[in-house]
């Protein structure tokens, strides 16, 4: 099929995109589908209907049913650690049957909701106090990676849903090992009045144990031994419940995950607690059947409606087939700032791989680069590559068609206007990146550095609102994007040991570091940086 492919683009290699929208007014008609709050507009990628029926007879061949059936079932999909991969568990409504090897795994998940639900309320109302008796006005989570970038983006993003009952708490995140984060933030906060959140799957993170014993050193100097420190500040969210116990958090302070959550994957479990905060447990239920609604449209829609199959493919396509290895995240909506971090985490630690699934080297590239920015700043930033630069970059463009329309102040009309601007920009940018000169009046008589070539690929995700509902079905969305281009590419996107190693290095680089022996077997160039740090 890959020679296929590569045929079918030779033949419609010299079609700019602008020639494409000129031969069919009915173009975006036929490339685009929706599912509930969500549009997604692939009508500016560089590819045809037959493009699509090709890519789908990949997808056949590389047996993307099959694999969706396995995911669902609760197959150790991720084969390297021989797990399931049962994110999507997370999101299935109360009631819903869910037994996995004899395990009722939908009223596990509903208990440790339940469990959220009542940290929650006692926070909302009051009934939480530090160890001097003052309520809770400052929570800080303290993770790192699918423990951070996931809450601290759903959190961002979510500011204007934030729950009535929750308007006098803030929530502050803390991820880097070399703890500014945390630094900043413990000027500031009041010791009494601050609960902290520990995250971490394992318990045994070096950056996120680091941070939390910084934050019971903290507490403890500044409230003393008082009895009940710990008990009254701390909740733990992990799947190594002994390992909290000893840590000093209270069991019934302990959230649970399990070990069929990835972290990067985990933001719908106890570890979206934060989330759960700042929204209210409402939206936070409203995030799950947004993307409990994806789920279902994944595993029942036919692939020419099926939002993340025709996203995956259209990447595929990009990555593997026209050799564009760049993809930009260029969210119109300054809420989604933190987007494109989430999303490099996601797609590049899930399939920035080059082993198959059998230990083979791959023989396709993999997962491109992922980068962005929100968009107003951005244009000042990096379109000048995107427009006139050397470099190929397809680019996916996020924006709310509504904003705004629920206030009622004195500035409500020039917010408005604001949202229009920023829609208008979107889609102006968009375009012209699609049809370059063809866009323009006059365009031939500009001087060559006002010309714009076009043919930049992109595609539009248009939601209704941004809304936990509407953000749950995008992340969803991306998820499935991610899992299905790994079949493609017959990877494990479930796994991360090139995280591992690095780690493991820094053990002894520490020790080094500490004066604990002489440095020994590195190389020239570590040595040198180790000899001037230790001077």
């Amino acid at each position: 099929m890959w020679r296929v492919l590569a045929e079918h683009a030779n033949n419609i290699k010299d079609t700019h995109l602008a020639q494409f929208f000129a031969d069919d007014s009915q173009r975006f008609g036929r490339l685009h589908s929706e599912c509930g709050p969500l549009l997604f507009d692939y009508s500016k990628q560089r590819l045809t209907a037959e493009t699509l029926e090709r890519l789908f007879d990949l997808a056949r061949q590389q047996q993307l049913p099959e694999w969706i059936d396995r995911l669902f079932c609760g197959e150790p999909v991720n084969s390297t650690e021989g797990r399931a991969a049962m994110h999507w568990a997370l999101r299935l409504p109360e009631g819903a049957s869910c037994v996995v090897d004899g395990q009722d795994v939908a009223g596990q998940v509903h208990e440790q909701l339940r469990r959220m639900e009542r940290i929650v309320n006692k926070v909302h109302s009051g009934q939480w106090r530090g160890a001097t008796g003052e309520v809770v006005t400052d929570v800080v989570n303290i993770g790192v990676g699918g423990s951070d970038l996931g809450p601290q983006m759903m959190v961002e993003a979510l500011c204007d849903s934030a729950a009535e009952t929750s308007s006098r708490l803030t929530v502050h995140f803390a991820s880097t090992m070399d703890g500014s984060q945390l630094s900043q933030l413990l000027r500031t906060l009041n010791p009494h009045s601050t609960l902290f959140i520990i995250s971490s799957k394992s318990f045994t993170t070096i950056d996120t144990l680091s941070n939390a014993d910084t934050a019971r050193c903290w507490l403890q100097h500044t409230l003393g031994e008082k009895p009940g420190v710990l008990h009254c500040h701390f909740v733990g969210v992990s799947s190594a419940v002994q390992k909290m116990t000893e840590w000093g958090i209270s069991e019934e302070h302990q959230l649970q995950i399990w070990d069929w959550v990835g972290g990067r994957y985990s933001m719908w479990s106890a570890i979206g607690l934060p989330i759960a905060l700042a929204i209210g447990m409402h939206g936070f239920r409203q995030m799950l059947a947004g993307a409990h609604l994806m789920d279902e449209h994944f595993r029942n829609a036919d692939w020419s409606q099926n939002l993340p199959v025709l996203m995956a493919l259209v990447g595929v396509w990009n990555t593997n087939v026209l050799g564009i290895n760049a993809l930009a995240v260029l969210p119109y909506d300054g809420r989604l700032k933190q987007l494109p971090l989430y999303l490099q985490q996601l797609e590049m630690e899930s399939n920035g791989k080059s082993v198959t699934r059998d230990g083979q080297p791959v023989e396709h590239e993999t997962c491109p680069i992922i980068w962005g920015d929100v968009g107003p700043n951005a244009q000042h930033a990096f379109y000048q590559l995107l427009h006139q630069g050397t470099e190929a970059v397809t680019c996916d463009f996020i924006l709310p068609a509504r904003r705004y329309e629920q206030a009622r102040d004195e500035v409500t009309a020039e917010l408005i206007a604001q949202h229009e601007l920023a829609l208008a920009n979107c889609l102006a940018q968009s375009r012209l990146l699609a049809l370059g000169d063809a866009a323009l009046k006059d365009a031939d008589q500009l001087p060559i550095y006002q010309r714009y070539r076009g043919n930049q690929p992109s595609s539009t995700l248009l939601l209704d609102e941004l809304t936990p509902y509407s953000l749950g079905a995008l992340i969803a969305m991306y998820e499935h994007k991610v899992f299905v281009q790994s079949v493609i590419w017959d990877i494990n996107p479930f796994d991360q040991w090139g995280v591992e190693m690095g780690k493991k290095l820094a053990v002894d680089t520490l020790g080094w570091i500490r004066g604990q022996g002489e440095v020994s077997g590195v190389d020239s160039s570590t040595a040198g940086l180790l000899g001037r740090i230790l001077k």
